[in-house]
């Protein structure tokens, strides 16, 4: 089955955006989750867990710092492949002033579906462009 970036809705948020292109609410069968992330430039995501899933997170381009568990954050860059053990808390921050372009998989999938209750999560239907806005 083949997904366009057109035909999957876009979730916002402060620090960016994400399009999940295969989730197991969407795709029959499908049992992970794989997206691309967008984080902002001077932006990142609080500290959180999925207790049910691990996630693998592949740099396609930017810098940020990763936090994974206790340890100390690391610079992760273009490239790079980064695992968090299901239950890990874990963070991104991308600290430069590029944009920092995610790949992103929970194995099992659904974590996704956590992201809706943040409080500045939009949906944007598919086939529509979120606007940016500097603050």
């Amino acid at each position: 089955m083949l997904v366009s970036p057109s035909q999957v809705p876009t979730m916002t948020f402060d620090w960016g955006s994400i399009k999940w292109f295969v989730t197991p609410s969407a795709i029959p069968g499908a049992g992970s989750t794989l997206g691309e992330v967008i984080v902002n430039p001077g932006r990142g995501h609080a500290r959180h867990n999925h207790p049910n899933a691990e996630e693998i997170i592949y740099v396609i381009s930017g810098e940020a710092t990763q936090m994974v568990g206790d340890g100390e954050p690391f610079p992760i860059r273009e490239g790079d492949t980064v695992h968090i053990p299901a239950g890990a808390f874990h963070s991104t921050f991308n600290s430069t002033w590029r944009p920092l372009r995610l790949i992103v998989t929970y194995t099992p999938g659904g974590e996704e579906k956590a992201l809706e209750g943040a409080p500045d999560y939009c949906l944007h239907e598919a086939g529509t462009v979120a606007e940016w806005r500097q603050a």
